[in-house]
């Protein structure tokens, strides 16, 4: 059972719920591309209910990674931004939240005969990527690399977008990798039709999820370092932030992406080199501290600053950290920051993580709890 600490009795309706949300199940959109760590529905959902948005206002997620805020502000009328460093991330978010072209399913399957056509002429180079023989076959290699060239050809980019998430959600299930949770190689017996053949059922699974759902309201997706972000990027007025940043030295999300970057044509090294919380920066030797996410947690929160309206919330779920053997409270850090620049802190939800919803790297994060911290801008 989740645990409420109210500061302000005006939110006393926060109490009513159970925030551990043990019988969550996510709905079909939620589903058709892999993330790991994934923010669950209901948070955003009933933040967004409780503490409503004022009319005119937006909801900002700066860490929006497979796009569940954006999709949840959506569905609830609310137009919103999402900012994320990693390119699949925007990626998943675009595609979730924009309206499907009617000609998808046409062009994905006329797609899928030229790919496979190129591919049994067997006139295909694979491009150089590190240790690829490793994690793909080689005939899963040729298959991917005919499906991304000619995807890569198409002018419609609703219809590009759509075609390489497809292909985007089925490359850790053709390859070596274990799975989208355990980074480790095995052979899974993968072979070019399991390509080909995923990648139609995905297109087609991604048109039915998506068939009848309103996507009248807008979702900003912004593929950007959130620390380089300005207010006239977000450009729009925000009433409601809701987020969950990456947990110092918890979480690698560029690495159970990576392969997914280099099919695609991003740099995955970019994107570990920048990423908040990612295990590298605090495992070398000088690594960073809990004073480095703190710093960067500060430059965040003075966009807050700068974008939040006046009686707008920021809400922020975060879990605890393992640094060098030492336990880190970031609830803590969050709370500290949010105050000095001067929001006021209105509650501190507690809550359980289900260990069936865990997701990787446990050992380093050791997270069982997680706390939503919500704030509110008074000036």
């Amino acid at each position: 059972m989740s645990d409420v600490i109210l500061y302000d009795d005006n939110y006393e309706k926060l109490k009513e719920i159970d925030w551990d949300f043990e019988n969550e199940t996510q709905d079909a959109i939620a589903k058709l591309h892999p993330y790991p760590a994934r923010f669950i529905e209901s948070i955003p959902r009933y933040l967004i209910n409780l503490l409503g948005v004022e009319s005119g206002s937006s909801i900002l997620d700066p860490f929006c990674g497979s796009g569940t805020t954006l999709l949840e502000a959506q569905k609830l009328g609310k137009s919103s931004v999402g900012v994320d460093l990693n390119p699949i991330a925007c990626l998943i978010s675009r595609v979730k939240t924009q309206a499907l072209s009617a000609d998808l399913i046409e062009q994905g399957d006329y797609i899928y005969q030229i790919a496979k056509k190129k591919y049994e002429e067997g006139d295909l180079e694979v491009p150089l990527i590190p240790n690829l023989n490793h994690w793909f076959k080689l005939d899963v290699q040729k298959a991917i690399f005919s499906l991304i060239s000619e995807i890569n050809k198409i002018e419609n980019n609703n219809i590009q977008d759509a075609l390489r998430f497809a292909l985007s959600s089925i490359i850790v299930r053709v390859s070596n990798q274990e799975s989208d949770t355990r980074y480790a190689a095995i052979d899974k017996k993968a072979k070019a039709n399991d390509v080909f053949n995923g990648f139609q059922l995905a297109f087609k699974k991604l048109e039915s999820a998506k068939s009848g759902v309103d996507n009248c309201y807008e979702a900003k997706v912004i593929n950007k370092d959130i620390l380089t972000v300005q207010k006239e990027d977000i450009d729009k007025k925000i009433g409601l932030v809701i987020t969950s940043p990456p947990y110092p030295n918890a979480y690698e999300y560029w690495l159970y992406h990576k392969y997914r970057m280099w099919w695609l044509g991003y740099d995955p090294l970019d994107v570990r080199e920048h990423e908040i919380g990612a295990r590298p920066h605090y495992q070398k030797k000088n690594g960073q501290t809990e004073m480095d996410f703190y710093r960067q947690m500060n430059t965040v929160f003075l966009l807050f600053n700068e974008c939040v309206i006046r009686g707008g919330h920021i809400c922020v779920v975060i879990g605890r950290s393992v640094i060098k053997g030492c336990e880190i409270n970031n609830a803590e850090l969050i709370q500290d920051i949010g105050e000095k620049i001067g929001f006021v802190l209105v509650a501190n939800i507690e809550r359980n993580i289900s260990a069936t919803k865990k997701s990787f790297n446990l050992k380093y994060g050791k997270i069982k709890k997680e706390n939503i911290l919500v704030f509110r801008k008074d000036r």
